[in-house]
């Protein structure tokens, strides 16, 4: 999210011109003598290989240095969890990738799973005993990401350590090795001559040829299997927010890239069970070689798309069937038209290798296919619960009550406009413009807490978004913001993809479907006080544990919750290797409350 910044206005820093001059001429040529480069500084602490001796006087040898009590050691949560004295212990250093839920050994050993069907590349997290309980170390050589919007294009080749995708998928210009850097060309499979001429096919086919995207109507996508999401980069100057996701498959690390490069992109995949976002969210979603079979199982996938999509909202299909005449894809092809034709999709433009249909507004189509037995109707309740871990359907949902589909308007405005979605929840509009107000005062605050340029801090995430006010107090900020809904809470996420934002369904008692260091900044906004009552399966420890893990070295961490939480977690904050300033600032209420700022200290092993 965020407004685009061209790599021509962000300011020039002086380590910068020392990196270029360390050999990195390439992007001395592209960039303007060599700009929008961040800090690539060591860590500040040193541990110790496993099994080392360590010195008595300190860990590190930098002078002066803290102490460093933490150790490398391949742990175990335990029950009831236990902290030690010295510090969270340090998983060894093959394990700076771990993703609890993604772990293909754990998973590998599950019989159970329907493998056609990729039920094996959903979140499956292993149980507690058998979740490493230690802190996530960076790879070797790790380096302070650079600074959007040279992240589009330019990432350091040590921080995503993996050549497989360059290798396969270089001559569609996804990546291309360079030395210390990995360049972005813009491309994809199927826009290898860059994601910016396609994007202008799609606004041709959509507005037959007289405009553009965004005049289209699109304001959210979907991007299924986005690869290293460049589609996604290059919506940003036409102000449209794209919630990118694939799986953690032969791929390798796509989701990764995305993340270093700063676009909002999760680990997810289209499988067994819904995706964890809302109905009636996206204008459009968009499939490019995505390795969907879309046409298998009476065409259950299509209708977990129709789910998502707003009414007249836009299927992208760019694929094989589209366009070629030779092996099985004439029968693909026919197949997804039956499908598509049973649930009223018109197919508005099919033209080089793409195809796009259109969802129904209206909906006595539908209906009389329904009565014809051609189509399945949902029941009615079936769209009021969070979209978390519920199995796929085989069925659409009618939005037979028009009153309840509301035109909406464009973005910016979208950020503030009052929506029947949040009168649905029971909040009148004077408390929503209060809160609109509140989260701008307080952002103001944050930044002058943060003490950062705010070019430093690009993926945010708001652990417990409400209704998206936080996020929607940063949009004139070059950042973008992944707002999370506890499925246990009030469901605002409609009102946060109404408000033009993007955010997922998440069960903070689980890790989060994402990489190490994933995030600059957390956004932590009483949430631990929620989950006070399942101590034993989700502790503070449990919750912390996984903030470390996705936040990035010298990453902020924003805390407020209750006194009592607040001062465990200052007592905690230095075992996690985390150093933690306290302010005060008002609450909702006109009173005071206790804010942490907590940083993530840069620590490797050595």
């Amino acid at each position: 999210m965020g407004r685009w910044w061209s790599p021509a206005a962000a300011a020039v820093e002086p380590r910068s011109v020392q990196l270029l001059l360390l050999g990195v001429a390439l992007v001395a040529a592209s960039f303007y003598a060599g700009t929008l480069f961040g800090s690539s500084a060591s860590p500040a602490l040193v541990l110790p290989p496993s099994g080392a001796r360590l010195p008595d006087s300190s860990m590190s040898q930098v002078a002066d240095a803290p102490m460093f009590t933490n150790r490398v050691s391949h742990t175990y949560r335990t029950k009831p969890v236990s902290v030690p004295d010295y510090g969270v212990d340090v998983c060894p250093l093959e394990y700076n990738e771990y993703v609890p839920c993604h772990d293909a050994a754990y998973i590998s050993s599950l019989k159970n799973l329907d493998r056609s069907k990729h039920e094996d590349l959903e979140s499956i997290c292993p149980p507690q005993e058998k979740r490493l309980f230690c802190l996530v170390p960076p790879p070797n050589d790790y380096k302070i990401p650079i600074r959007w919007p040279t992240s589009r294009d330019y990432v350091w080749h040590s921080n995503v350590n993996h050549s497989h995708l360059a290798e396969v998928k270089g001559g569609q210009n996804w990546v291309h090795d360079k030395g210390k850097l990995w360049w972005f060309p813009g491309g994809g499979t199927h826009f290898k001559h860059g994601a910016s001429e396609y994007i202008e096919r799609l606004g041709n086919m959509t507005t037959n040829s007289t405009g553009d995207l965004r005049s289209a109507g699109v304001v959210q996508v979907l991007d299924v299997g986005c690869g290293v999401a460049s589609f996604s980069a290059y919506l940003l100057p036409l102000d449209i927010q794209t919630m990118s996701f694939a799986p953690k498959d032969g791929h390798e690390n796509q989701i990764q890239f995305a993340l270093e490069r700063g676009i909002g992109a999760m680990i997810s995949v289209l499988a067994t069970k819904q995706l964890p976002y809302p109905g009636n969210s996206f204008e459009m979603v968009h499939c490019s070689r995505c390795r969907v079979d879309w046409h298998e199982n009476d065409g259950i996938l299509l209708k977990e798309v129709d789910r998502l999509l707003r009414p007249n909202g836009y299927f992208v299909y760019s694929a094989p069937p589209a366009y070629r005449k030779d092996k099985d894809f004439p029968v693909i092809w026919e197949k997804l038209v039956n499908i598509t034709t049973a649930m009223c999709w018109k197919l508005i433009a099919k033209h080089v290798q793409t195809a796009i249909w259109v969802k129904p507004e209206v909906e006595s189509c539908r209906q009389k296919n329904a009565d014809m037995k051609l189509l399945n109707i949902c029941e009615a309740n079936d769209n009021v619960s969070p979209s978390w871990k519920i199995p796929l359907m085989n069925c659409v949902r009618l939005n037979k009550d028009k009153s309840e589909i509301q035109k909406l308007p464009s973005r910016p405005d979208r950020l503030s406009f009052y929506f029947k979605s949040l009168e649905m929840i029971g909040v009148k509009p004077e408390r929503f413009e209060k809160n609109n107000q509140f989260w701008k005062n307080q952002v103001h605050k944050y930044w002058l807490f943060l003490g950062v340029e705010k070019t430093s801090i690009r993926n945010v995430m708001d652990m417990n978004a409400n209704y998206g006010g936080f996020a929607a107090a940063l949009s004139n900020d070059p950042v973008w913001i992944m707002n999370i809904v506890p499925h246990t809470m009030s469901n605002t996420l409609p009102v946060i993809y109404d408000r033009g934002l993007l955010g997922s369904y998440h069960d903070w008692c689980e890790p989060f479907s994402t990489y190490p260091r994933s995030y600059d900044l957390l956004h932590v906004f009483h949430l631990f006080s929620h989950y006070e009552g399942r101590k034993e399966d989700c502790s503070l420890e449990d919750i912390m544990l996984e903030m470390d893990r996705i936040i990035r070295p010298r990453g902020f961490i924003i805390i407020r919750d209750e006194k009592n939480t607040l001062s465990r977690i200052i007592d905690l904050a230095p075992k996690f290797l985390w150093d933690v300033t306290t302010h005060m600032l008002e609450n909702e209420e006109n009173g005071t409350e206790k804010v942490l700022i907590c940083r993530k200290k840069f620590w490797a092993i050595g």
